[in-house]
């Protein structure tokens, strides 16, 4: 059984927070029992906030590996400028890479049908280019996941509306969001190297 951390658990919380904070955290949380021990258990009390300082340690790991800013805009003007052949190529060809067996999806609600490490995943991406992504294609995408026994993901460049996260947020529909879009971005050259072959 694979254990998952609670999303609006703290220490998940603060993974997706800057580094430091967690650093503050450690610091002042073993500042504060060091103070209220004896003290001859004082130095005991500063290890208190060591939970903290290795939850800011991976984060700072995972933030230090993140893409810039400026390399998602450019992913996204590189996806956006691109034709849905063009995109699929190399949604193909980016999960192929990380060793899953992708094929297009038959029925409605979803484009692509992947099975590998994660299980299987429907994906729903045909509407990346649209500025905002309404509740409708996500609640396609959730009954055709439920058909499947499969987890949804869903691409968008654009933002989701207020709804539709809730929604994302109650189905569980995971999201190819930055550091995926420039992976698969980059995938790009790969396909175009294919297809001219």
């Amino acid at each position: 059984m694979k254990l998952k951390m609670a999303e609006r658990s703290l220490f998940a919380i603060l993974l997706r927070s800057p580094w430091w904070i967690s650093f503050v955290l450690a610091i002042v949380l073993g500042l504060l029992v060091s103070a209220m021990l004896p003290r001859q258990y004082s130095a005991l009390g500063a290890s208190a906030g060591f939970p903290f300082l290795v939850i800011g340690l991976i984060a700072a790991w995972q933030q230090l590996r993140a893409p810039s800013p400026a390399r998602i805009a450019q992913a996204r003007q590189t996806l956006a400028a691109m034709s849905w052949g063009e995109v699929s190529a190399a949604v193909e060809q980016s999960y192929r890479s990380k060793g899953c067996t992708i094929g297009r999806y038959a029925g409605n609600g979803a484009d692509f049908e992947i099975l590998g490490p994660q299980g299987k995943l429907l994906l729903g991406c045909k509407r990346w280019k649209a500025a905002r992504t309404g509740i409708e294609p996500l609640q396609e995408l959730v009954k055709a996941a439920e058909k499947e026994s499969a987890r949804p993901v869903y691409m968008a460049l654009g933002e989701l509306t207020d709804s539709a996260r809730s929604f994302a947020a109650q189905h569980r529909i995971a999201f190819m969001q930055d550091a995926d879009l420039v992976v698969l971005a980059s995938s790009t050259t790969g396909a175009a190297k294919s297809d001219s072959r």
